[in-house]
């Protein structure tokens, strides 16, 4: 076998394990709370106004171009509907996983990877902290939890974008855009797409905290394991989605 798939397959299988330990990590004593609720804060709070802009103009575009495609077939009535369907079932939660993987991803994997080049996580060990519960399993929870929160702010605020677009081209109350709206979409549309992306959020925190932790080649490698950080969180998070949009359509068919 060629040296260069063996490292991958090695690559794979390190990676794996890490992510098991982290996900084991998530249930089992000591919780670190007072650091996972920073994590919420500097991962969760902060991306605030990132997802809400964005879900503006999500929601903006989204409404023109459903309007100009169902304009063809006079179905203009229409379009509440469509926004919401295809806010709420794929765009607002890959949009989101996408816009995070750039802002979470890149910022834990250049900070734990200049943790681990100036030994600082030598000396968390040193004062018998675990650093792996301590670093990694804290943003891991931070993320499954923010990233879902996150997704549920970039729909609605997808919906207002759209209610924006649609009232300056027709005039259409807030009641007759919401009524439309809310009117189409079920559980079905909202639960399971709402918890895929808390695979989103594993995925990001784990990918992430992997490269900081095994960053290698001092501030030259801290650049780097940010930059992958963000490129391999998005590969996988891209990757992911379609399996879970698989598995989705398998229990609810309809």
């Amino acid at each position: 076998m060629p040296p260069l798939i063996l490292l991958w397959l090695e690559a794979v299988g390190r990676g794996s394990q890490f992510a098991f330990r982290a996900f084991r990590g998530m249930f089992l004593p000591p919780y670190e709370i007072q650091e996972t609720l920073r994590q919420l804060f500097e991962l969760g709070s902060r991306s605030v106004p990132l997802i809400a802009v964005s879900g503006l103009a999500v929601g903006v575009v989204l409404s023109m171009h459903t309007r100009a495609s169902l304009a063809r077939f006079g179905a203009e009535a229409l379009i509440p509907a469509g926004l919401a369907i295809a806010l709420v079932r794929e765009t607002g939660p890959l949009t989101a996983g996408l816009l995070l993987s750039g802002r979470i991803g890149a910022g834990i994997g250049a900070e734990l990877g200049a943790m681990k080049v100036t030994e600082q996580i030598d000396a968390l060990e040193a004062v018998a902290v675990d650093p792996f519960k301590y670093l990694v399993v804290t943003r891991v929870v931070a993320c499954v939890i923010a990233v879902p929160l996150l997704t549920t702010i970039m729909n609605a605020t997808g919906m207002l974008g759209g209610f924006a677009a649609e009232t300056a081209a027709t005039g259409m109350s807030l009641s007759a855009y919401l009524k439309t709206a809310f009117g189409s979409i079920q559980f079905s549309d909202l639960i399971p797409a709402t918890l895929k992306t808390m695979v989103f959020g594993f995925i990001i925190a784990v990918v992430s905290s992997y490269l900081g932790v095994n960053t290698t080649q001092g501030t030259e490698g801290v650049g780097r394991a940010s930059t992958r950080s963000v490129v391999m969180s998005s590969i996988l998070l891209i990757v992911a989605n379609v399996i879970l949009v698989r598995i989705i359509f398998f229990f609810y068919p309809a």
